[in-house]
């Protein structure tokens, strides 16, 4: 769409077949994008959209031992290097590129699980990126060896799906949404200011109807978060996340939030 949702038409790609799970836009070049797909892809434009191709990537073709078929659940572009790509595959680990996405590396080892649903970056020094995985959360400060955090010692549910970084009380903020399961039918969204030393739950003013599945945040309107539950429970912050409410109205499945200046 080129107006504002009134109108759309669809986009001739590779990827006609295929099911869209992530997109990622350049935040200093809008003409690039990424997309991640199910079947498990990779796909780049650098013309805002109106043309794709398909990365060289190696992904997994399945899950060994379990009915699920990989997919890119989640793409991140380094805020401090455009060039550095992150993908989070589900069930396959992560993907690293360092030069905009022509090549490509696995970087899994110490994961506490390959199925990643979910990836922030946090800047700084060192900086940090941040997985949401189907039973943690890890962090990894080398782009190379993960740390588990053990989040199920203090969240009541250990599955956590949405990973979002908030540039607030000096080194910034990470949310994690999290529920009892896919969909589940408990949710909730948990913070932390210390990369994961410590953590406090937000309060909702309610346990969601099911796992928080998404998050987003608008630099350009300051203040202002949304997070929300796969079975449609919408939740709104104008302060940084300070205090949230629930938005009266309820929709139906959903799995992709953003927010439009």
């Amino acid at each position: 769409t080129k107006n504002g949702g009134d109108n759309w038409e669809q986009i001739n790609s590779p990827m006609d077949g295929l099911q869209v799970w992530a997109i990622a836009i350049n935040p200093n070049n809008p003409d690039i994008l990424y997309a991640g797909t199910c079947p498990s892809a990779l796909f780049k434009s650098s013309d805002g959209g109106d043309t794709w191709s398909r990365l060289d990537v190696e992904l997994a073709e399945e899950c060994e031992g379990v009915p699920i078929i990989p997919r890119v659940t989640s793409i991140s572009i380094d805020p401090e290097d455009d060039q550095t790509i992150y993908a989070g595959i589900e069930i396959d680990g992560l993907r690293l590129s360092t030069d905009g996405g022509k090549t490509w590396v696995e970087r899994s080892d110490g994961l506490s699980s390959l199925d990643i649903h979910g990836l922030t970056v946090v800047p700084g020094d060192p900086k940090a990126l941040v997985a949401a995985t189907n039973n943690d959360v890890c962090v990894t400060t080398d782009m190379n060896e993960w740390t588990p955090l053990s989040v199920g010692d203090g969240f009541p549910w250990p599955y956590c799906r949405a990973a979002m970084y908030v540039p607030i009380n000096g080194t910034g903020r990470v949310y994690i949404g999290a529920g009892n399961g896919p969909p589940g039918d408990e949710g909730g969204l948990f913070y932390t200011d210390n990369l994961g030393e410590s953590w406090e739950r937000a309060n909702l003013g309610l346990t969601a109807n099911s796992t928080i599945w998404c998050l987003a945040r608008q630099p350009e309107v300051p203040g202002w978060l949304f997070a929300c539950s796969v079975n449609g429970q919408l939740f709104r912050s104008t302060d940084d996340g300070a205090s949230w409410s629930k938005l009266s109205h309820e929709f139906g499945e959903v799995r992709a939030l953003a927010i439009v200046p």
